[in-house]
């Protein structure tokens, strides 16, 4: 339709830019972001949908590109079916089927929501791909059997739990017997993950990692049971997944097969626990959590060296440990250096904020404003259109009031319309407070280098590192790779992102 339009019309057709399978709530899709660099770059001056809806679903961002947008870029957008074009000018009711066009998103999530939770309830296991060790029944849909092919893997990974073997061994065991991984197996078999194992060297396909063994190992699936809603979207308009609470989990018992016995289970479930338990001591696991490698972003693990003076501990890159040097550079930093050194930060800063506070609040507060800056500018700018968006809307009121009067609409289309419009008004006055809310933690720069500069005062001279001490301080420690210098001697940067405040050296 489209292309036929163009034609009679005599558009030179410069490029299409289809999103299928993205949601029109969301203006972060691939194609729509490509043919907005083409607006950018010159290549676009006009834009050509079928109907407003298939621009985008979500009011607020559909007035911006439409009203201010496309007049400062001088682009023109046409909306066939719907007779909508910036040229000619648009109609008043624009607002209106934009708002319907979100409305029918928002209820269409509500309804599919509403259909899942009740599948979810009567034992339906619904997923792209079952999980290894199962399959999908042909005859029952949404319902999973054994797999005699894989399942024998999972057995193995539990087998090898029960034997005292913890999830980093196991993954290791794995490697060196070529137990082909989850993903390459939906590789092998419906030619998903084809972008990781089209071109992959051999030894890929059974490549597994510390994180695929632990969530197989605490996956109730493999007793019988479907859980949902370990995770939820934030809202119908984002993609960006939120994890749930445990007590937010819906667990359904007994809705297939189980794969292991539920004793197996529990005893695994209880040693994972305890090797939890034996590694919280201040001589090593003082710094877990907080240390990261600046090549790979990965944690950095706690290991022992023994040689003839004694043995010493020492932090080295996650994954260049599991994968080796095609992967990252061996990223590591003796645990003594790393103690003094952090330590050392803190005594200064604990003696900075005794001797003179407002000193050290400055400093803060420069650090702080180059690193909020563009944080701030952006929630600016969301603000700004959410509070001209609310100011229209008083405006749209009295036109509407006013085309009721002159008879220009029915009294059904009137109060069907004030409602939505009522609606969207309290659904953006609950926006802008969450908007300006944030923009006031943003700005609370002077009140968390306060909070920070508090908490290194009661520190009190620290002469010792002790985890909570470091949570409390510290939000993480990037470690680089150690420099070897032309007198022989090596130097190592170290970064530290403190908590409220972030790096200040």
């Amino acid at each position: 339709m489209l292309t036929q339009f163009a034609r009679e019309n005599g558009f030179h057709v410069v490029d299409e830019y289809v999103d299928d399978g993205w949601s029109g709530t969301n203006f972060e899709r691939p194609s729509f972001q490509k043919m907005m660099d083409d607006i950018e770059s010159g290549r676009v001056n006009c834009i050509i949908t079928k109907d407003l809806s298939r621009f985008g679903r979500e009011h607020v961002m559909m007035d911006y590109y439409l009203e201010y947008y496309s007049p400062e870029k001088k682009v023109r957008y046409i909306a066939v079916s719907d007779g909508e074009d910036t040229e000619k000018g648009l109609s008043d009711f624009v607002p209106f089927k934009n708002l319907f066009n979100e409305w029918f998103a928002k209820d269409t999530s509500r309804k599919i929501k509403t259909s899942m939770n009740a599948k979810f309830r009567a034992g339906e296991h619904t997923c792209a791909y079952a999980p290894i060790g199962y399959k999908k029944n042909p005859d029952i849909k949404n319902k999973l059997m054994i797999d005699e092919e894989t399942r024998w893997i999972v057995k193995k990974i539990f087998e090898l739990a029960l034997l005292g073997n913890g999830a980093s061994k196991i993954m290791k065991l794995l490697i060196a017997d070529r137990v082909p991984t989850p993903s390459y197996l939906n590789y092998k078999r419906f030619g998903t993950f084809s972008n990781i194992y089209a071109d992959a060297p051999e030894e890929k396909a059974w490549e597994w990692n510390i994180g695929q063994v632990k969530s197989i190992l605490k996956d109730e699936t493999y007793i019988g049971n479907s859980v949902h809603y370990r995770q939820t979207k934030a809202s119908f308009k984002s993609k960006r997944r939120v994890y749930r609470d445990r007590s937010e989990w819906l667990t359904v018992e007994g809705t297939h097969e189980p794969i292991i016995s539920k004793s197996d289970f529990d005893n695994v479930q209880g040693q994972l626990a305890s090797r939890r338990r034996e590694k919280k001591d201040f001589t090593t696991q003082v710094f877990a959590g907080l240390l990261k490698c600046s090549g790979c972003g990965w944690a950095l693990t706690y290991a022992t060296h023994k040689r003839k003076d004694g043995t010493y501990g020492y932090y080295k890159c996650g994954k260049y440990s599991m994968y080796g040097k095609g992967y990252c550079s061996n990223h590591h930093i003796h645990y003594d250096t790393l103690y003094a050194y952090v330590l050392s930060r803190l005594q200064y800063w604990s003696k900075q904020a005794h001797t003179d506070e407002e000193k050290l609040l400055k400093k803060l507060l420069n650090a702080g404003d180059r690193e909020s800056g563009a944080i701030r500018k952006k929630q600016e700018n969301d603000l700004k259109c959410a509070e001209k968006r609310r100011a229209e809307l008083d405006n749209l009121f009295t036109r509407l009031y006013e085309d009721w009067v002159a008879g220009r609409i029915t009294e059904y289309n009137f109060n069907m319309l004030s409602a939505k419009y009522q609606d969207e008004q309290a659904q953006l006055d609950e926006q802008l407070n969450v908007l300006k809310a944030k923009l006031n933690e943003t700005r609370q720069t002077s009140t968390d280098a306060e909070k920070w500069i508090s908490y290194i005062r009661e520190t009190a001279y620290p002469t010792e590192l002790t985890a909570p001490l470091l949570n409390t301080l510290i939000e993480k420690i990037v470690v680089h790779d150690a420099v070897k210098m032309e007198d022989g001697t090596k130097e190592q940067e170290i970064e530290i992102y403190y908590r409220f405040i972030g790096k200040i050296e």
